[in-house]
């Protein structure tokens, strides 16, 4: 049950992250939820020493793990939009 919750929550984190960067006419629902998955894993890694907070990977579904999460998700998006068109957009 729990990786399904995390399939969802990533997902829309992933969709929410694509809104903000302006990608989401590009990406579908499988690419929503690897960017909120990929980006929740990555700011678990980065992003918690620095702001603390949880983890959402972990199962931690508070407000702070969710927006690291959001960030991870956002800045991830962003670099993928740097190292394809060159610029963050």
């Amino acid at each position: 049950m729990g990786l399904l919750i995390l399939i969802i929550v990533g997902g829309i984190l992933g969709w929410l992250a694509s809104i903000v960067m302006r990608t989401d006419g590009q990406q579908g629902i499988f690419l929503n939820v690897i960017v909120g998955i990929v980006g929740a894993f990555l700011a678990g890694i980065f992003l918690n020493p620095l702001l603390g907070g949880g983890n959402i990977m972990s199962g931690n579904f508070s407000v702070n793990s969710l927006l690291v999460s959001f960030l991870g998700a956002v800045v991830l998006l962003a670099i993928v939009n740097l190292v394809r068109r060159g610029s963050v957009r």
